[in-house]
């Protein structure tokens, strides 16, 4: 089911394929749209706004029963989703990020109004007991529910760079942060002592890191660092605190001329950005001129089995088990070959997000889902799968919840 504000004036449900559409009557509870401060009226519907507007419908309503509620954050992306305890799910957006209680159906919207220090949110996860956000120049922000207080990790406490892509907890306590000039590691995750805080990039990791832009952090099975970045994987092992790395040439990615014909994107970020065109000069890709590059890793997951699978920006996804690489393509099955999303669920379910659609790996190859089946755009940036076993898919301009696909 999907709300979607169109105005002051109406008000649009689809369920399940089916569209209703309710003219505003009367007065019902007022829902705000957080982008633009308007106010709208409307009516059957309980209120439940996520940075945008965002509602479920109400349980004594006439409405038809779907197998899916849409959330609509506007003009955003949700590209970190976090399932916490008693049902409170956590969503970040380009716009800040939403505590929503699916229970109570009670949202609490966070942004630089109140607590962070930049709105885009690029990761939220649980870290040390507090809610851990990493934002787009904002530094890592660590929210204190108990306290109701946040406390924000910038370049002055030791962080490499403000933009965090993403953070974890490693086994030993240690907490690895991903920024945009290396990779933090806070020694037993000790966020408040300075002598705590170590930086690690290309210079002096000797290349072990190959790409000082970090975009993924995974846990292995071994308990050693898995590292997703621009210019290929990383492995940190504890045993030896040894760095390892691997790039196309070593048989991430899928070559250019394979799938150079499955390339829906055409513009070339080299024509735009100094930064990308300095990278593809430096990792032999000058020649390509649309959006390709098998270096850079957008996700990155480790399965149960402690294989490691790497989603690229257009080199489609590639799967480590420690010896060899195998990589899927169009040609198998995915959507797209630019993969934004990677997930395990709980069950060992691969879950995979792409530009054109949600995957899931199955023993014949990929099962394709879409806007049809009840996510809000095809293009998916995030996935959680709490234990109610609901799937909660994150995009460009919203959240859908599948509670089932066939």
């Amino acid at each position: 089911m999907k709300l979607d504000w169109k105005g002051a004036g109406t008000l649009g449900v689809v369920a399940g394929g089916l569209a209703l559409s309710a003219w505003i009557i009367g007065r019902g509870p007022v829902v705000e749209d957080l982008n633009t401060s308007a106010a709208v009226e409307v009516k059957s519907v309980v209120a439940a706004p996520a940075a945008a507007t965002a509602a479920v419908v109400d349980p004594h309503s006439t409405l038809p029963k779907s197998k899916f509620v849409q959330y609509r954050v506007g003009s955003r992306n949700v590209k970190s989703m976090y399932a916490d305890t008693n049902g409170v799910m956590w969503i970040g957006t380009s716009g800040g990020i939403i505590r929503y209680d699916v229970k109570q159906d009670d949202y609490r919207h966070y942004d630089v109004r109140n607590g962070l220090l930049a709105n885009g949110v690029f990761h939220v996860s649980r870290i040390g007991g507090r809610i851990a956000v990493g934002t787009y120049g904002g530094g890592l922000a660590m929210y204190d529910e108990a306290a109701d207080q946040w406390q924000i990790y910038n370049v002055p406490e030791g962080l490499g760079d403000a933009f965090v892509y993403d953070a974890l907890e490693a086994e030993n306590g240690d907490v690895w942060i991903a920024t945009w000039t290396g990779v933090n590691r806070v020694v037993g995750g000790k966020l408040d002592d300075p002598k705590a805080w170590e930086v690690y990039t290309v210079d002096n990791t000797q290349g072990g890191l190959p790409n000082d832009w970090v975009y993924g952090l995974a846990r292995g099975k071994n308990g050693e660092i898995w590292l997703a970045t621009e210019g290929g994987l990383a492995r940190y092992d504890y045993a030896d605190a040894g760095w390892t790395s691997w790039k196309h040439s070593d048989g991430l990615g899928a070559p250019y001329e394979q799938v150079k014909d499955q390339n829906s994107f055409m513009r070339d970020p080299a024509d735009y950005s100094s930064h990308h065109a300095r990278q593809k000069k430096e990792q032999g890709l000058e020649n390509v001129k649309t959006a390709y590059n098998p270096n850079y890793i957008v996700s990155l997951s480790v399965a149960p089995d402690g294989s490691v699978w790497a989603g690229t920006w257009g080199g489609g996804l590639s799967r480590f088990d420690g010896r060899q690489w195998k990589t899927y393509t169009v040609t198998d099955g995915l959507p797209s070959n630019h993969v934004f999303m990677l997930h395990h669920a709980a069950d060992g379910q691969l879950w995979v997000g792409t530009s054109h659609g949600l995957a899931r790996m199955t023993d014949k190859g990929f099962d394709v889902y879409t806007t049809e089946n009840g996510l809000y755009s095809n293009t998916v940036f995030s996935m959680e799968t709490p234990e109610d076993g609901a799937l909660w898919v994150g995009s460009f301009g919203g959240v859908a919840r599948i509670s089932e696909l066939p």
